[in-house]
């Protein structure tokens, strides 16, 4: 199991705005879903994106990311550039501090998270909902295996090991991407607008 570390910035303030972290396991399709809301909010003052910092070549595929060396993203982590921070599958993982600033004007933020450290985003944001993208285990190693990154073996094990539920006392909206995307997507904007619908963001 890969090490998973995690720190949120030092200085941290209670916020208008709420917090979106997407979470869910590999294959349960969280770039794409996150990919079809940001098109349906563009243009949305009250809706923000976060381009995740990630130790991670620009041309690997995926999320859209600011790729930095691991150098760089230690330097950064220690000028508290990150509001939330963490590693894993050898690579680091971190949340612009920038994100106090929208929030701190009522905006909802959306990152990609993990569900490994969804105690550092509590601890970072006072207004927090988590975004739970699952899949039935069947569609999961089907998707990743059409990747090929990994054995059959290798995503059978993985599966096995990462655990489907989120324990905590936390609010969190699911959603089963196991079906049409179409359906996923419409279910991952209603969850959106139901976040602002709630009156904790204001354009």
């Amino acid at each position: 199991m890969s090490e998973v570390d995690a720190k949120p910035a030092k200085d941290r303030h209670a916020s208008a705005g709420t917090m979106a972290v997407v979470v869910g396991p590999s294959g349960a399709g969280k770039d794409t879903l996150m990919a079809l809301a940001a098109a349906h909010f563009a243009g949305r003052a009250d809706a923000h994106f976060v381009r995740r910092v990630i130790t991670r070549g620009a041309d690997a595929g995926g999320e859209d990311h600011l790729s930095v060396s691991e150098s760089d993203f230690d330097a950064m982590q220690r000028a508290a550039s990150f509001a939330v921070w963490w590693s894993a599958h050898g690579l680091k993982y971190g949340i612009p501090a920038s994100v106090f600033d929208q929030l701190s004007k009522g905006r909802m933020v959306i990152a990609n998270g993990s569900r490994s450290v969804l105690d550092r985003f509590e601890t970072a944001f006072p207004r927090l909902t988590i975004i739970n993208i699952t899949a039935r285990p069947d569609v999961l190693a089907e998707r990743l295996e059409a990747r090929g990154r990994e054995t059959r073996e290798d995503i059978l094990k993985r599966l096995a090991r990462e655990a489907p539920v989120i324990e905590g006392r936390y609010d969190v909206i699911d959603i089963d991407n196991s079906g049409a995307l179409a359906d996923a997507s419409r279910a991952m904007i209603e969850a959106l607008d139901a976040i602002m619908a709630r009156g904790t963001c204001r354009s």
